[in-house]
């Protein structure tokens, strides 16, 4: 049975009706990065931040997932499947994904602001005065800038032993996100989903120039030819 890992960026989500956070003018959702999306902005102004991803929060509760995410839930009939996501949606749970890692966190997941491994399931808002067990106010479970990435040593090891790889909604070019082509191996073939690919194909790269919702089930048409 094949192994596929499949890398998926906010292009995977946007169908769906999910805002990529980074408007054109650098802002999300009006503010700056680092008002909302750092330990720092965190301890000045717990509120605003907690109030940013209640938003967002509340926003991925109206959403579905789309024809993108069902193929790669679907693709697991034919061959083992591992998904590697930048987006801290659950729509690829939704859709019925298995195995999956979160590199950027999870939107509806809380933890503890003083002990990482504190981790709890969280669909409502995050209010001041919600305390994990050691009696710590609750945050985000999402990795803000300046964090380090806990799941990219597990990213790794997946890229380094799949047979395919399928790139969807991402420029691959923020790190450490990007970095992690570097593992696969040189044989390994590269299925490229963007509508503005920012990369150039060759004998092992091939170029979908597509949204992902109808890119993604073009390229598991073509993988499949191989099974």
């Amino acid at each position: 049975m094949l192994n596929i890992c499949v890398l998926t960026g906010a292009g995977m989500s946007a169908e769906s009706g999910v805002k990529t956070f980074r408007d054109h003018d650098g802002l999300w959702e009006g503010h700056d990065v680092m008002q909302v999306a750092t330990p720092e902005a965190f301890k000045k102004n717990p509120e605003l931040v907690l109030d940013f991803y209640n938003q967002r929060r509340k926003q991925l509760k109206n959403v579905k997932p789309n024809s993108a995410h069902l193929a790669l839930a679907q693709l697991e009939n034919k061959c083992h499947v591992n998904i590697i996501t930048q987006n801290v949606d659950d729509l690829h749970e939704r859709a019925g994904s298995k195995n999956i890692i979160h590199l950027h966190g999870e939107l509806m997941k809380a933890k503890s602001s003083i002990d990482d491994n504190l981790i709890y399931n969280w669909t409502e808002d995050i209010k001041i005065g919600n305390t994990c067990e050691k009696g710590s106010q609750l945050r985000p479970h999402v990795v803000w800038f300046g964090e380090a990435v806990p799941m990219l040593e597990k990213a790794i090891a997946q890229v380094e032993v799949a047979d395919i790889i399928i790139v969807v909604g991402t420029s691959m070019q923020v790190y450490p996100a990007a970095s992690l082509i570097n593992y696969k191996k040189p044989e390994t073939p590269i299925y490229f989903i963007d509508p503005q690919p920012q990369i150039e194909a060759n004998d092992k790269i091939r170029i979908y120039t597509e949204k992902a919702s109808t890119g993604v089930p073009k390229a598991i048409k073509d993988i499949s030819k191989h099974i």
